[in-house]
């Protein structure tokens, strides 16, 4: 019995792919986090960077992690 073997991935899809997705989600996530400490007001604490840290992290996760 022979078995198909399944094609090699491009070199499109090794090399460049997850390059341009570490690029992308890293300035995604800097860009997040960055754009949480503009308006920090003494009201808001150490509360709004954390958080917008941690949901930065978990979004580009969520949406690049796959690639």
């Amino acid at each position: 019995e022979v078995k198909c073997q399944p094609p090699k991935p491009h070199w499109y899809e090794r090399y460049v792919q997850p390059c341009v997705a570490e690029l992308l989600g890293s300035t995604l996530f800097i860009f997040i986090c960055c754009s949480s400490v503009i308006e920090n007001v003494e009201g808001t604490g150490r509360l709004q960077p954390a958080l917008a840290h941690g949901l930065a992290l978990g979004l580009n996760i969520a949406i690049l992690g796959n690639i």
